[in-house]
């Protein structure tokens, strides 16, 4: 299984995330923000990370290919998390706001992240499904289609190691984004292991990649 490595790149916070918002890039400032984050944020992946990535594997069906993941800790920017390179903001600006993530709330971001990351990471072996769900999906927003397989394996994971009032959460959360909004719609529609069967028919058809 691979291990995450939680990272603060100063020259990534910089020149990409901060010319995004309005508050003054200042690198002691910022590294005692983001080192004192971790420090909260990874006890709680740790207690968590073999089970959940063994569980991605398990439920979807595919392999990790990287035995370390860097997931890059940014202090505030106003680009949404990012799933390669791997990227969560703690603070998100917005129309003159500033939204501050709480520990659970970043885990729960980070595993939608992971479960893009691994279909990247099985890019060749995913190809066939994410076109057959862009045509079955073709009258649905293109981010809605995509989100289909993220939510419905993010839902297993809610109801396998968190609760479900977590996943409540989550799903309000969506609501702020149209189409996750109307993925989680379907996902909830259908079902979770309908959706996760679909993608597991054009998966499974295909030879394993070793990791």
């Amino acid at each position: 299984m691979p291990k995450l490595s939680f990272v603060w790149s100063f020259i990534y916070e910089q020149a990409v995330h901060n010319p995004t918002v309005k508050e003054e890039f200042e690198y002691e400032k910022y590294q005692q923000y983001v080192f004192s984050f971790k420090e909260k944020i990874e006890p709680l992946w740790r207690e968590k990370e073999e089970k959940i990535f063994s569980y991605l594997e398990e439920v979807s069906g595919l392999n990790w290919q990287k035995e370390e993941i860097p997931v890059y800790l940014i202090k505030i920017s106003s680009i949404m998390p990012l799933s390669d390179p791997l990227t969560i903001p703690i603070q998100f600006e917005s129309d003159d706001k500033v939204f501050t993530l709480t520990p659970e709330r970043f885990i729960e971001m980070l595993i939608h992240e992971l479960i893009h990351n691994l279909l990247i990471q099985n890019n060749g072996r995913v190809e066939s499904y994410f076109k057959f769900i862009l045509n079955k999906y073709k009258e649905e927003d293109f981010n809605t289609a995509i989100h289909l397989i993220v939510h419905a394996i993010h839902k297993k994971i809610f109801l396998e190691f968190f609760n479900k009032e977590r996943l409540k959460e989550e799903i309000e959360a969506s609501s702020f984004y149209p189409a996750y909004k109307r993925s989680w719609e379907i996902v909830n529609e259908k079902g979770e292991d309908f959706i996760i069967k679909e993608f597991r028919d054009y998966v499974d058809a295909l030879p394993k990649q070793k990791a």
